[in-house]
Formats: structure tokens, sequence, C-alpha cells
């Protein structure tokens, strides 16, 4: 659906969507997830599981679940639309187009989908016709390519004027995330930018934190 055109609106800055790295047992995690989510006003976090059998999986989900929703953070899984219902998640994230709509059935209308992993503009929209509930631009693959940051800010920038549905834009680096918030995109996502910064998670959070709040009064 297309967005009206409203002049002279001023733009809220993106609020934050932060990615976990792979999570094998979380006992060691949820102190660093914690401090994170106490640096910033956090959207939701898209939980990574390591490999496991889905008894432990299941368990895992709902060890991270008590430590993210009661401070009103969603909690969204990377794939394994499966067991998000029995681990108590918000949701799930899937990636491309055919691994989203065969998603659906378990998720909706409960739960949240979202849809990332889009390599042309056709699925984008194809997503947001099945029922996304947000679509997200520049994530890296597993090996850790992504496409080039140019075309990820032209995906942003076609998108986010044109669709309802919210825009999230991956900031694989912190001097990454002005010019997708310039772009359009509704939600900033980071992960390992944070995970692996020397200061800590919580100051690197906090930096981000600071740099959306500060794009608020430029917009």
């Amino acid at each position: 659906m297309a967005k009206p055109q409203k002049a002279d609106v001023i733009r809220a800055a993106p609020r934050l969507y932060l990615a976990t790295p792979p999570i094998g047992e979380p006992d060691g995690f949820t102190g660093a997830l914690g401090a994170a989510l106490e640096a910033a006003d956090v959207a939701a976090v898209l939980l990574r599981l390591g490999p496991a059998d889905e008894r432990t999986l299941i368990n895992r989900v709902k060890v991270l679940a008590a430590a993210v929703q009661p401070k009103d953070v969603a909690l969204v899984l990377d794939g394994h639309a499966d067991i998000v219902a029995r681990g108590g998640a918000d949701g799930a994230h899937l990636t491309g187009i055919d691994a989203f709509t065969a998603a659906l059935e378990v998720l909706k209308p409960a739960r949240i989908a979202g849809c990332g992993g889009l390599q042309s503009r056709h699925d984008a929209m194809s997503a947001g016709e099945r029922g996304a509930d947000y679509v997200m631009f520049g994530e890296p693959e597993p090996d850790g390519r992504r496409p080039p940051f140019a075309a990820i800010v032209e995906r942003v920038e076609w998108w986010a004027p044109l669709f309802e549905i919210p825009c999230v834009a991956y900031a694989a680096a912190l001097d990454e995330i002005a010019a997708l918030a310039a772009a359009g995109a509704e939600f900033i996502a980071v992960g390992d930018t944070v995970w692996r910064d020397a200061r800590g998670p919580a100051a690197a959070v906090a930096d981000v934190a600071a740099r959306l709040a500060a794009l608020e009064t430029l917009a």
C-alpha cells in the first residue's frame, strides 16, 4: 500500500533491532544481553540459535525470552518458526521469500513474521503482499557476504516512501547507521559490530542509541 505524502513532517529516529551471535548454552550470554538491553531503548532482539536438538532449542529460547521480554522487548527467532510458540518467542525472521511463505501458517496472525534475504524488489513486494510485518535489507549471509552498501541504501530509499510495512536496515558498522537512517529505515539492526566491540556490548549499544537519538534532531 502506498504511503500518503505528507509535507513538513519530522521523521522520528529509527529504533534499534539487536541481533545476537549464534547462541549455544545461554547462561553465559544472558548477562551481556541484559546489560545491552539496559543500555538503550531496544525494540526487538533477533535470536540466532546454534545447532541443537529441538527440545534443547526450545529450552534455550525460554531462558532468553525471560531475559528479554520483561524489558518490553520482542524476541524474534532467526528461522525456527516451528518452535516460536513452544519457546514463548514473539515471532520469527525468515531468510528468503520461500522460507517466509512456508512459515506463515504457523506464525500468523498471532506472531511476528519478518523477512530478509530478499534478492530483488519483486521478492520484497511479494513478502509485503503475503503479510510480512517487516522487511530487512542488508543483513550478511552466513559467510559474511552482503550486497554493496550503496545497493542497500538504494533499496531502503526505494521501499521506505512507498510502503507502510516497516523497513529494517542492517548496519554492519557504526558508520553505516546515519546513511541507512537518512534513507528512511524505521529500524536499524546491528549485530557483530556491537558484540565484538572492544568497549563491550553495553557501551557499543549505548553508542548506537546515541547516534540514533542525534539523528532525530537532524530529521
